[in-house]
């Protein structure tokens, strides 16, 4: 073999290798439904489970991902391509093994609004579903949740009305317009917001994080939160996100951050940052727990 063949074997050699460790190391994703009785129709979401998942019994954090407005079960896979960030810092160890939980409910924005009971369903039917079929955590210090845009929005909301559910919060590109959203935002004729055809102004103004501020502040749990915006973005949104930001930093400065980013409101600033705010998010959480020596060999609980 020429002296050229032998480099061009080893350079194959090495690149089988990191693609074997690379599908070694690659977690499974199941799209799943349950049968909603505050929808009276199924409900479909997607999950993500670390490599090994299936091999132990361990119990893993679970981070809740939320899309979009006019999103899916299967954005932040699709068209976040968060599959590959995910096996990436599991495998580089920004993370621990996490497991992932990707809901879909088109518009709705997460809020029990003017439209479908959408909060209700994530928080009474979807997490008691996930925690009773999967090995995660059913305690506030194994659970975080994020979203972008309008689950942006709703992590904002959790994170001030909910705080003794989740952990942390990761939103990014929250669209928290105030006091009301532009008139290119779909939130203006979402179905949450929408009373007899008309945008509902009041309905909007109660349940953005201004109206519950006072409240989160007076309670004794703080929940660090992760926030990021485009430094383009077409809403303005790295705008409303400071404000917050000025808020969240004089109540819990050293559990806020805000990363101002090269983008748009777009895909590429979501994929792009998922994996920052998943390594602060998880910094922050529980770790995984293997099972105990005693339960090695028996069935997983």
């Amino acid at each position: 073999m020429t002296r050229f063949g032998t480099i061009i074997s080893a350079v194959c050699a090495l690149f089988a290798v990191v693609a074997a460790s690379e599908a070694q190391s690659a977690g499974t994703v199941q799209e799943l439904s349950l049968p909603s009785r505050v929808l009276d129709k199924d409900y479909r979401y997607t999950v993500y489970l670390p490599d090994g998942y299936d091999d132990s019994c361990t119990t893993y954090p679970v981070v809740y991902l939320l899309h979009g407005a006019s999103g899916n079960e299967r954005d932040w896979l699709d068209k976040g391509n968060v599959k590959p960030v995910l096996d990436q810092i599991i495998a580089e160890k920004r993370i621990p093994p996490t497991v992932v939980v990707m809901p879909g409910h088109r518009g709705m924005w997460w809020v029990d609004g003017d439209g479908e009971k959408s909060e209700t369903v994530l928080l009474t039917e979807l997490l008691p579903t996930v925690e009773q079929r999967f090995r995660v955590y059913a305690e506030r210090a194994g659970r975080a949740f994020g979203g972008l845009s309008a689950g942006g929005y709703a992590t904002i909301r959790l994170a001030f009305t909910r705080p003794e559910l989740f952990a942390v919060g990761m939103a990014l590109s929250p669209a928290i317009y105030s006091p009301l959203p532009p008139s290119n935002s779909s939130a203006m004729k979402d179905p949450a917001f929408m009373k007899d055809g008309v945008f509902d102004a009041d309905l909007w103004v109660r349940l953005n994080w201004q109206s519950l501020f006072d409240a989160y502040r007076s309670q004794p749990l703080r929940v660090p939160l992760y926030l990021n915006a485009g430094d383009h973005d077409r809403f303005e949104i790295a705008y409303h996100t400071a404000v917050l930001h000025r808020e969240l930093s004089r109540l819990q400065p050293d559990a806020t951050v805000f990363r101002v980013v090269d983008g748009d409101h777009e895909w590429r600033v979501w994929h792009d940052t998922i994996g920052d705010a998943m390594t602060y998010a998880l910094a922050r959480m529980k770790a995984p727990l293997p099972a105990s020596a005693a339960k090695v060999g028996a069935p997983c609980g």
